[in-house]
């Protein structure tokens, strides 16, 4: 594989990742659930899927 390739090829992985993500939050917004996050990597919180759509 060439480099533009392997460049053209992460750019597909990270967009097909935002697609899902995207699709996760609303089907857990429509079912009122949770995203369970953590920023800092130690402080765990429940927000709202709703929230952050």
């Amino acid at each position: 594989m060439s480099n533009k390739e392997v460049i053209d090829f992460h750019e597909k992985i990270k967009e097909g990742l935002k697609i899902a993500e995207r699709r996760m939050l609303e089907e857990k917004a429509l079912r009122g659930e949770d995203i369970i996050v953590s920023s800092d990597g130690k402080t765990i919180e429940r927000i709202p899927a709703k929230q952050l759509l």
